[in-house]
């Protein structure tokens, strides 16, 4: 049912349904882990100090979900390195802004945007692929930013004008499109172009995980 309404929010979703499974996931680098405490086959804790072992998977931020609502288990799920504690029942809408949350404070507000090696400095306003800098316009590298910042969900033409553009400029529709070719064109020598990806009928997004598009 989580799944379900996550995608429903044009959020890409992996599963797992146990321990195992969900160690064999983190291969295809998840941005964000929503955490059952009662986990099958080991506990929810245990996998959040496997997590913890790995410079790999150090980083990613995690959102325990679970029916124990009691101020001991919230402090050992914390201590133990979880980012946030949501318990059973909730709201679909505030799990939602929870996660919205949990991925602003992990990807965006941070000086360094770092994306499979795809480095983005807010300070600097440089974008770089091992030391090497990539040319991009201004407006190139606005898109780029707040797809960096916010991966994996898709976002319409009409979003990315607001986000991007913003509300005072007027734009047509097909202009996004334009950019979306050229800020492919200037990421296709260090192969990034393919994580600026088409969703027929819904938008663009920016992703690690490739399909057709």
């Amino acid at each position: 049912m989580i799944s379900l309404f996550l995608l429903q929010q044009n959020y890409q979703v992996l599963e797992a349904e146990d321990y195992q499974s969900a160690v064999k996931k983190l291969s295809e680098k998840p941005k964000l882990i929503l955490l059952d405490w009662m986990l099958p086959g080991r506990s929810g804790i245990q996998f959040i100090q496997y997590l913890k072992k790995s410079e790999e998977t150090a980083q990613i931020p995690i959102l325990m979900l679970t029916a124990r609502s009691s101020e001991d288990d919230c402090i050992v799920c914390l201590n133990t390195g979880a980012d946030d504690y949501v318990t059973k029942p909730f709201s679909p809408k505030v799990l939602i802004a929870r996660i919205e949350s949990l991925l602003r404070r992990t990807y965006q507000n941070n000086d360094i945007i770092n994306i499979d090696d795809l480095i983005l400095d807010q300070n600097a306003k440089r974008v770089t692929f091992q030391k090497k800098e990539i040319s991009l316009s201004s407006t190139e590298y606005k898109l780029l930013h707040f797809f960096m910042a916010h991966p994996e969900k898709v976002y319409s033409r009409e979003q990315l004008l607001d986000f991007v553009w913003g509300n005072d400029i007027y734009v047509e529709d097909r202009t996004v499109d334009s950019y979306i070719r050229r800020l492919r064109k200037s990421l296709e020598p260090c192969g990034f172009e393919r994580y600026v990806q088409t969703v027929r009928g819904s938008g663009y997004r920016f992703s690690n995980h490739f399909q057709d598009n």
